[in-house]
C-alpha cells in the first residue's frame, strides 16, 4: 500500500504565461478535485492542458520563467510544497529517461524518495509487470523503442506509489495491445494505493469508463465542460467536437481514400533481403521484402519493439542496410545512384521527406515561421514563392498565431503538426511519417490526415508508421505489419 494518502487538488481562477509569450497558456482555470477522484482532463491542442499537470506537479518555476495568476494547491498548499507525492508522466518519453539501464531509470524516483533499498527491487519488478514492460533490468534504456520509453517512464512513476498520480497522453505511441495493458495497469495502481488520478490523453474511449469526471479546458480560458464523462459527453458533444475534443462515438468528417496500385506496380521505394539496425551491430529484423507503390499510401504496422521506426528509417536513406538493399525508383535515383542510403543530404531533401517520430529532433529555426522555411530557401525559391508556400501550411494546420513563437515552447500536438508540415513544405515526391498524427486533437488529426489525402491524390508516395486504425483507414494504400513473420504486405 502506498505511504503517501491521496491529494486534493484546487485550482482557483489559475493561469500561466510562460517568459517570452505574448499570450497566457493557461487562464482562469477554477475547479476542485477530491482525494482520490479520477479525472479525464480534455481540451484542444495548445488549450494549455500539459502546462495545468506541470503547475499541478509543482515544475514550472518561478517568477523568473513566468507569470502566474490565481492559485493552484495540493491541500490547501502549493504544489511545489508536494513535490514528493505527485508523479507525473510527461507527454514526451524521452524526457523521462534518466539512467542508462531499465532497472536502474525505474528505481530512480524510489530512490530519490529515500524508500528503504530493501522495498525497491520488488516495487520495480512490480511497476514493470504492470506496465507490460518485458525487458531484463539491466536492457539499455536507449535502444528501447519509443512505446517501450513510454512503459519505462510510467513504470517509474508506479514505482514511487504517488498520492496524485498526473499522466500526459500515457498511450499516445503504443500499439493496441499496450494502450489496453497501460490502461489496466493504471487502474490497478489507483485501486491499490487509492492515489487521485488526472489523465490526458485524446483516446477517450480507452479511458471514459475509468473516470469519476471529465474536465474540458477552454484555449480562450476557463472550462468549457465539467462532470461525469457520460453526462459531458451527452450534453456538449457537438460543441466539443467543434473544439477538437475526441468525443467517443463521434466519426470525423473525412472521405476515405480507395486502395492503391498492387505492389508488382513500379514501386517508389523497394527493399529485397533487407535486415534493418539502428547501430550496425544488433539486428532488429531479417529477410524483409517490402515495396511502397509509387502515389498511394503504405503503411507500416507491428507491436511496439517490432522495429517499425529503424525500418521507416532504413527506406527513408537515414539508416544504412545491415544486409540487402533498398533501391528508388528510376526517375528519382539521384547522381550518387539508387540506394537512398547513399544519397547526400542534399539529394535526400529533394526527393524523400521524414518526419521522425520525436518532432524535436529536426527543429532548427527560432521561430515557427522560419523552420517551415528552411527547405524552400535551401532550394533558392523566390522569396515570395516561400512566403505563399509557408502562408499555406501555416494556415491549414491552425500554426498562423503560433507563427512568431519558438518551436520548442509549442505543445506536443503543435509540435507534430510543424514537424509534418516542415517536410511538406519541400514537395518530396516521397514523405516517410512516424507516428505522424500523435498527439493530436479531433481538429489537428482531421487537417493533418485531409493533408496527406491531398498530397495522395497529387501523386506523393506516404510512408507512415502508425498505430491509429483510422489513419489506415483513411489513407488506404497497402499495409507492412510487422507482427507477421518477415514484415508480410497485407491485404487491404
Amino acid at each position: 500500500m502506498s505511504t503517501t494518502r491521496p491529494g486534493r487538488v484546487t485550482a482557483q481562477g489559475w493561469g500561466w504565461r510562460y517568459a517570452g509569450r505574448r499570450a497566457a497558456a493557461v487562464r482562469d482555470v477554477s475547479f476542485a478535485i477530491e482525494p482520490g477522484e479520477r479525472v479525464l482532463l480534455l481540451g484542444a491542442s495548445g488549450a494549455g492542458k500539459s502546462t495545468l499537470l506541470a503547475g499541478i506537479a509543482g515544475l514550472l518555476g518561478g517568477a523568473d520563467e513566468g507569470d502566474e495568476t490565481g492559485a493552484l494547491l495540493i491541500d490547501g498548499e502549493r504544489a511545489e510544497a508536494h513535490r514528493g507525492r505527485v508523479g507525473l508522466v510527461l507527454q514526451d518519453p524521452d524526457a523521462g529517461v534518466v539512467l542508462s539501464k531499465v532497472g536502474d531509470d525505474v528505481a530512480f524516483g524510489c530512490e530519490n524518495l529515500g524508500v528503504p533499498a530493501s522495498d525497491i527491487p520488488s516495487r520495480v519488478a512490480e511497476a514493470m509487470a504492470d506496465v507490460g514492460l518485458d525487458v531484463a533490468l539491466s536492457h539499455p534504456t536507449k535502444a528501447l523503442s519509443g512505446g517501450q520509453k513510454q512503459r519505462l517512464a510510467l513504470a517509474g512513476v508506479l514505482a514511487m506509489r504517488p498520492g496524485v498520480l498526473l499522466l500526459d497522453e500515457p498511450t499516445a505511441n503504443l500499439d493496441p495491445l499496450g494502450v489496453r495493458e497501460v490502461r489496466d495497469s493504471v487502474e490497478r495502481a489507483v485501486a491499490r494505493t487509492g492515489a487521485t488520478l488526472v489523465v490526458i490523453e485524446h483516446r477517450t474511449a480507452v479511458w471514459a469508463d475509468l473516470m469519476d469526471r471529465v474536465i474540458v479546458v477552454s484555449a480562450e480560458g476557463g472550462l468549457l465542460a465539467d462532470g461525469p464523462p457520460a453526462e459531458v459527453f451527452a450534453r456538449h458533444g457537438e460543441s466539443l467536437a467543434a473544439a477538437g475534443v475526441w468525443v467517443p462515438g463521434m466519426p470525423v468528417d473525412l472521405p476515405v481514400l480507395s486502395d492503391g496500385p498492387l505492389l508488382a506496380h513500379d514501386p517508389a521505394v523497394a527493399a529485397s533481403g533487407l535486415a534493418i539496425s539502428r547501430d550496425g551491430r544488433s539486428i532488429v529484423r531479417a529477410g524483409l521484402n517490402v515495396a511502397a507503390p509509387r502515389g498511394c499510401a503504405t503503411v507500416i504496422t507491428g507491436p511496439n519493439g517490432a522495429g517499425k521506426s529503424t525500418l521507416a528509417l532504413t527506406l527513408a536513406g537515414l539508416l544504412p542496410e545491415a544486409a540487402g538493399e533498398v533501391v528508388a525508383a528510376v526517375e528519382l535515383a539521384a547522381p550518387s545512384g539508387r540506394r537512398p542510403s547513399r544519397w547526400r543530404s542534399r539529394e535526400l531533401l529533394t526527393r524523400i521527406g521524414t518526419v521522425f517520430q520525436e518532432p524535436e529532433h529536426q527543429f532548427l529555426a527560432q521561430t515557427v515561421r522560419d523552420e517551415l522555411a528552411i527547405g524552400p530557401r535551401s532550394r533558392r525559391i523566390a522569396p515570395a514563392a516561400v512566403d505563399l508556400i509557408v502562408d499555406e501550411l501555416l494556415e491549414r494546420l491552425h500554426l498562423t498565431p503560433l507563427a512568431g513563437a519558438n518551436p520548442f515552447t509549442l505543445s506536443g500536438g503543435q509540435k507534430r503538426r510543424l514537424s509534418v508540415a516542415t517536410v511538406l513544405a519541400d514537395a518530396p515526391p516521397v514523405v516517410v511519417l512516424d507516428e505522424p498524427t500523435f498527439g493530436q486533437d479531433r481538429r489537428g488529426w482531421s487537417e493533418l490526415v485531409g493533408l496527406l489525402q491531398s498530397e495522395i491524390v497529387a501523386g506523393t508516395t506516404v510512408i507512415a508508421v502508425t498505430h491509429d486504425d483510422d489513419v489506415l483507414r483513411h489513407l488506404g494504400g497497402h499495409r507492412i505489419d510487422l507482427g507477421l513473420d518477415l514484415g508480410a504486405e497485407v491485404p487491404r
